[in-house]
């Protein structure tokens, strides 16, 4: 009987990581990672998932976290965090905390799972933004996180295409997630849910990337709103 594949979302518990996980539940089985909570608790406990605690602010935990995890198939990095904020006020607090969670946290992550990622022919999918493509002003710690993300993932893909993992960028404008609702307050801008993409979307999406045949990579995909009637 063949295995089903396992995959491991990180940010599991957010808008994005969470529709993920209802999607692949049915076909996949689920290592959900996060820092604990109740949100967290109850997903795992409606989709029969594992969880897995971790703090992203302390990658030198990660190894004794792992370490119970025989095998991964498929590493999905979908936590993130944004302050928005002027490079004059904003102090090197938030760019470390920012850098830490977006750009360190999946570089020791995945360094630490590679070798059950290649021993599955795994894919690794970077959650990135459209923000990982070109900064804004008041954007200017967030979009560099997430440049530096676009560049280990560029990186990674091609050192571990002789191993036969493959790496995937997913690139997805504004999505209507808790995380954006943040965003608009701090931009003093109303909230509407219905002109953001949808995060089932974002999740259709990475699962068509996870489920590609063995053929094809495809290392870059942007997800922007549709056309709205």
């Amino acid at each position: 009987m063949t295995q089903r594949p396992l995959t491991l979302i990180t940010g599991a518990a957010g808008g994005i990581g969470s529709a993920l996980a209802r999607t692949l539940a049915p076909t996949h089985d689920l290592l959900l990672a996060g820092r604990g909570g109740l949100t967290l608790a109850a997903l795992c406990a409606e989709l029969q998932a594992q969880s897995l605690l971790l703090d992203l602010t302390r990658p030198e935990t990660f190894a004794a976290a792992l370490s119970g995890i025989p095998r991964v198939t498929n590493l999905v990095h979908s936590a993130a965090v944004v302050e928005l904020g002027a490079v004059a006020d904003q102090p090197h607090d938030v760019w470390t905390h920012t850098l830490a969670v977006n750009t360190v946290a999946p570089a020791e992550l995945t360094r630490l799972l590679l070798p059950q990622l290649r021993a599955e022919r795994g894919t690794v999918v970077f959650v990135n933004s459209t923000a990982g493509l070109r900064a804004n002003a008041d954007w200017a710690s967030y979009a560099a996180s997430k440049s530096a993300l676009r560049a280990l993932a560029d990186a990674l893909r091609d050192e571990e295409a002789a191993h036969g993992v493959r790496v995937t960028s997913i690139y997805p404008g504004r999505t209507a997630t808790p995380m954006q609702a943040k965003v608009r307050a701090q931009e003093g801008a109303d909230y509407t849910p219905e002109a953001f993409v949808d995060p089932q979307t974002v999740a259709a999406t990475i699962a068509f990337v996870l489920q590609a045949p063995r053929d094809a990579t495809l290392p870059d995909l942007s997800v922007r709103p549709g056309p709205r009637p």
